[in-house]
């Protein structure tokens, strides 16, 4: 065994060398998901007046709104009475991200916070999936859904939504020196990223007509675009900003813009009580200077014009003059000479391979990632086994009764999506035992976990144990072991020995199955290893979190695998022969008279 863990160290020392040596460049350690301040302002676009087709009627914005004294905390339904439950992202600076203190922060967020303030209310945030957010906010699994939502017609028809906080442009980001210009540069064959389910998608499907290619996330598509997988990223504006760095191989080179669809927090349309005092809260916070604070600091850029946060009654913001501003932090003096391209390896040394933050990610991996997937996946593991088993045993019985719901339960666990399992656990179990659970998602995604994992485990057990010779059944009973104890002490635990390397494999399938239960909401302390690399990346703009994450995952599943392999060998070999198993070796006891 020691041998086993001479490799896996080893293995893991060579690849920390090599990602040393590979990154010939100092990573930046900047957290993205600190506010840039006023110094950071940008100008109106110049191409917004062309891209836009004119503001329209404004039928969602509300007139005024109620007084704020008015506004009864305990009528406003919410989940947890005096606490306001939100759903947020994790990935998308400066808007809404995870901070290098690990707390929930953005632009969006910190808004949030100044509003409850107004209304009295605590606030908990919790790091979701945004294919899920709405519809965990139509369940009520949120109060309020806080991600840069922008208002559409479809999405209406799912959730109710404020006033307006922000706007939204849509930025084409490119590769330094493509040869698309704008928006009109774009043709179908190529490849253009956006982020799946966002009204970026929806633009480029049904306004421009083409074909996108959707990605999970905005740190996978801008990846993909700095190593030029695609040809260009149409983004929401706040998430290009702070994500296209100074020295990146990438450039923002065109915006659009449009009035009708401003950026709002999702509410369960029945709760218009919240609604309400959220509006109400919106209105106090512009009125007293925080938003123009926050927005100053967060997301410096000129209102376009015509548009306006809050009601129609709300006051207009004082602002800084974002353009002069912008005029004065340009660069003067003579343009500096053009960098050379980098090669290919010290682009993906850049991107992949940054000691600096290979150190600053393992500690949050260690002491927040490690310990929750451990807790996932070892308590997934033993639901599963236990319900595998029975599934096994009542999928080789002779009753109908018992073969038909094994059969018909590992139909349908091994058929669906993974990810489609938890979110119908979750979301479907969860208002149901929500007094149980304490509207703790962590252990319906245990629960989920367990659930996929015992279809499988059922099937490996079950061919285990019909690949038991009969005979073996047939000479326990011929010995007077009853058909219950045949099985539970014969056959049983030899079909288990005899899949156990396929075991191992299923223990290590529901080891990386573990990141998917974000996708039900989780507090910063609950994140698993691959959702605190995947934040670390955000606040980076490094793919190195990742990889750290990666490597912790295989110092889990290498020696696992070993480990098995061992076992298998020696239960296959048996026990090595001693003296005393010889019947033919002398006697060193007294004979007997």
């Amino acid at each position: 065994m020691r041998f086993f863990a001479g490799r896996v160290l080893a293995i893991t020392v060579v690849m920390l060398i090599v990602a040393g040596w590979v990154s010939t460049a100092p990573a930046s350690a900047a957290d993205q998901c600190a506010p840039p301040g006023v110094t950071s302002a940008s100008a109106l676009p110049n191409n917004l007046a062309a891209a836009s087709t004119g503001p329209e009627a404004d039928q969602y914005t509300t007139a005024s709104v109620v007084p704020l004294d008015s506004v009864d905390p305990a009528a406003l339904g919410l989940t947890t009475p005096g606490t306001l439950t939100v759903g947020t992202l994790s990935d998308a600076p400066p808007s809404i991200c995870i901070n290098a203190a690990g707390q929930f922060t953005g632009f969006d967020n910190e808004l949030l916070r100044a509003i409850a303030d107004k209304l009295g209310l605590r606030i908990d945030f919790v790091g979701t999936d945004f294919s899920g957010l709405l519809a965990q906010v139509s369940t009520r699994r949120f109060d309020v859904g806080s991600s840069s939502i922008t208002t559409t017609d479809a999405r209406r028809q799912t959730v109710g939504f404020t006033n307006g906080y922000d706007f939204g442009y849509f930025s084409l980001v490119v590769p330094t020196g493509s040869p698309i210009t704008g928006f009109s540069d774009l043709a179908p064959g190529q490849r253009i990223g956006v982020v799946q389910g966002t009204v970026q998608e929806a633009y480029v499907v049904d306004t421009l007509g083409l074909d996108p290619v959707k990605f999970p996330d905005y740190n996978t598509v801008y990846a993909s675009l700095r190593t030029n997988q695609i040809d260009a990223w149409v983004a929401p504006s706040q998430q290009a900003v702070g994500t296209v760095r100074p020295g990146d191989p990438a450039e923002i080179i065109e915006n659009t813009f449009s009035l009708d669809n401003f950026i709002a927090y999702a509410v369960a349309k029945d709760n218009q009580p919240l609604i309400d005092a959220l509006n109400s809260g919106l209105d106090a916070v512009i009125a007293d200077g925080t938003w123009s604070r926050l927005y100053s600091d967060w997301v410096p850029r000129a209102l376009p014009p015509g548009w306006k946060p809050g009601s129609k009654a709300a006051q207009v913001p004082q602002l800084p003059d974002f353009a002069a501003i912008a005029a004065e932090n340009q660069p003067t003096g003579p343009v500096p000479a053009a960098v050379a391209p980098k090669s290919t390896l010290s682009q993906l040394g850049d991107a992949f391979f940054s000691w600096d933050l290979y150190r600053q990610a393992i500690p949050d991996l260690v002491k927040t990632g490690l310990p929750n997937t451990l807790i996932l996946t070892v308590s997934a593991a033993v639901i599963g086994l236990a319900l595998g088993l029975v599934l096994a045993v009542a999928g080789i019985s002779r009753s109908r009764w018992l073969r038909w719901p094994a059969r018909i339960y590992t139909d349908i666990f091994r058929g669906l999506p993974e990810v489609v399992i938890i979110l119908l656990i979750g979301l479907g179990f969860g208002p149901v035992v929500g007094g149980l659970t304490g509207n703790n998602p962590y252990p319906l995604g245990i629960a989920a976990l367990g659930l996929m994992a015992a279809a499988y485990i059922g099937e490996i057990l079950r061919s285990g144990i019909q690949s038991v010779e009969a005979g073996q059944l047939e000479a326990s009973r011929a010995l007077g072991f009853s058909y219950r104890s045949s099985m539970q002490l014969v056959v049983v635990p030899q079909g288990i020995r005899r899949v156990l390397p396929a075991l191992v494999n299923q223990f290590i399938s529901l080891l990386k199955a573990s990141s998917l239960v974000y996708f039900l909401g989780l507090i910063a302390s609950q994140r698993e290893l691959f959702q605190v690399g995947r934040d670390l990346n955000a606040q980076t703009g490094n793919l190195s979190p990742l990889v750290a994450a990666g490597l912790l995952y295989l110092a889990l599943t290498i020696p696992l695998t070993h480990l098995v392999n061992y076992i298998d060998d020696r239960l296959r070999r048996g026990r090595p022969p001693t003296e005393a198993d010889d019947p033919l070796a002398p006697s060193t006891g007294r004979e007997m008279v």
